[in-house]
């Protein structure tokens, strides 16, 4: 059981929540204020804080986690608050490992201290070989293991060609076993990895500079490494156990392009499990422009593998194609290499460089596939270092090509829909102006042709505000086959939101008066709505 550190200023939540934790067998400390919390930080090093933000302020609260994360970095933390908004940037930002709105009951707050928990059964120790990157630490039984490796390398910068980034090598127990890529330079961020089932007993990681695949003068450094088991009936012991070994594309080698920055994984009901990467773009298939217009983003979102356990299995094979996987498995982990521009998989092949990262689990059954950038922004802002350093971002309002303008500049737009055999664009015009801005640039092909959840982006003048949107505008246009005979049904609107200057989804600013849909829209029609 876990040491735990309860913060809540509330007396009577105080020793509610202090019964509760010790009930389930956990040994708790409690706290009223910062001041006391801190104390009891220093003496007593607990595996979890579980806080209140309002310690009375949130601003109290917010250095509390911020001293804990400097004075005890391997320390889980819970927040609490019963405002929504005040836990979405702790979450964005990392600084947490569990986000709770209060009223919480305690089934749950028991469950996120149970998931907490987890991590503190295989901390590393510190050894004087990790001044070397080695980095030991004991299984008590066989399990999967996932790594979280806290990395940083200063001087890269993924947008200056030459000075991009790190790859490191990861050795188990002696032997290769995979690299990570430390695509955000200076920042210290956590690159979560898993190793792979591992028998009990003793084990140790080496983490080291690929010299190879490096840019020249940059240096890894290591601040920390924590592991955390899996195995059965854990909640995610599925996900980890099966989730695939991608080998990168032969041709990006030493090009710091097109690099698989988070991998994601999908329950669906059928009972099987689907696996997506999000890359950091892609070098064919379909051009910066259209992935902007028609996806409303300039990652490649692939599902690479789709398993229903101890049955079926299928890769996304060139072509787009969903063929049954008979490639070689490491445990239930398959291995996979990429082998096409548009980062599609096979079951054969292999490159210099091997990732094995921990798929993050989601619900994506309400809401867009892109809903995961959004809960880890730093995919925005590594993609557009990307496209920058590429030479693939315009001025605003030029026409260069497949070239986009930077992404702050566009207006990001997720709807839910039903096309019939049509197509959808999104228009959008704004106070003092009598004409409208097209997601789709006049041009059919890149109008959304999909159902289902969806997202496209419109190029608007730099530094446009929320206020400034009047009107949304839902074009239909049929399919040339049909001869006008198409429909499209747009469901509702999900989110209008702008990216920051560093890249990061800003606040979903629709609020429609009147008109909140269906809107059902006949090929060649254009149905408007107010946004607030």
């Amino acid at each position: 059981m876990a040491k735990i550190l309860l913060v809540e200023d509330d007396p009577d939540q105080l020793q509610l929540r202090t019964l509760t934790f010790e009930r389930a067998g956990h040994q708790v400390l409690g706290a009223s204020n910062v001041a006391e919390a801190l104390k009891l930080l220093a003496s007593s090093q607990p595996d979890i804080v579980v806080t209140d933000l309002h310690l009375p302020k949130a601003k109290d609260g917010a250095a509390l986690i911020r001293a804990v994360r400097e004075r005890c970095p391997k320390t889980r933390v819970a927040v609490l608050s019963g405002l929504a908004e005040d836990l979405a940037p702790f979450a964005e930002a990392g600084l947490v490992d569990e986000v709770l709105k209060k009223p919480v009951r305690s089934q749950k707050l028991l469950a996120a201290i149970a998931r907490l928990a987890v991590w503190t059964l295989c901390l590393w120790q510190p050894a004087a070989a990790e001044s070397k990157g080695a980095h030991p630490f004991q299984l008590d039984e066989a399990a999967e293991v996932v790594a979280d490796f806290e990395l940083s390398a200063p001087g890269a910068d993924w947008g200056r060609a030459g000075r991009e980034s790190v790859l490191a090598n990861v050795t188990v127990d002696g032997a290769p076993q995979q690299q990570v890529m430390v695509f955000l330079g200076s920042e210290r961020h956590h690159y979560r990895v898993f190793l792979g089932e591992l028998a009990a007993g003793a084990h140790q990681v080496v983490i080291e500079r690929n010299p190879d695949h490096s840019a020249r003068g940059i240096n890894l450094e290591i601040h920390g490494v924590t592991y955390r088991q899996f195995k059965p009936p854990d909640a995610d012991y599925d996900a980890i156990a099966n989730a695939p070994v991608i080998y990168a594309r032969a041709n990006t080698m030493r090009k710091f392009t097109d690099i698989p920055l988070l991998v994601y994984c999908e329950r669906l009901p059928d009972k099987s499990l689907r696996y997506s990467v999000i890359f950091s773009n892609e070098d064919g298939g379909t051009s910066t422009r259209a992935l902007m217009a028609r996806w409303g983003r300039v990652t490649d979102i692939e599902h690479v593998y789709q398993v229903w356990p101890g049955n079926k299995t299928l890769i996304q094979s060139p072509g787009h194609k969903d063929v049954e996987f008979h490639g070689q498995r490491q445990g239930l982990h398959p291995v996979l290499a990429v082998v096409t521009d548009n980062n599609m998989v096979s079951g054969e092949g292999r490159s210099a460089v091997r990732y094995q990262l921990a798929p993050v689990v989601v619900d994506l059954a309400r809401t867009a596939r892109e809903q995961v950038m959004d809960q880890n922004p730093f995919t925005y802002s590594i993609s557009a270092r990307e496209l920058e350093r590429e030479g693939k971002i315009r001025k605003f309002g030029a026409i260069e090509g497949s070239n986009v303008s930077a992404p702050e500049n566009y207006l990001f737009v997720e709807l839910h829909g039903l096309m019939k055999q049509a197509r959808l664009a999104v228009w959008v015009r704004l106070e003092g102006e009598n004409f409208f801005r097209a997601s789709n640039l006049g041009m059919h092909d890149l109008a959304i042709e999909r159902s289902g959840w969806m997202r496209t982006a419109i190029e608007l003048p730099p530094a446009t505000q929320p206020p400034q949107i009047a009107e949304l505008g839902l074009q239909c246009l049929a399919e040339a086959k049909t001869d006008g005979a198409g429909a499209c049904r747009v469901e509702s609107i999900g989110r209008l939101f702008f990216l920051n200057a560093a890249q990061i989804p800003g606040e979903n600013f629709f609020r429609p008066r009147t008109d909140r849909g269906p809107w059902n829209i006949p090929a060649g029609q254009m149905r408007m709505v107010s946004v607030r």
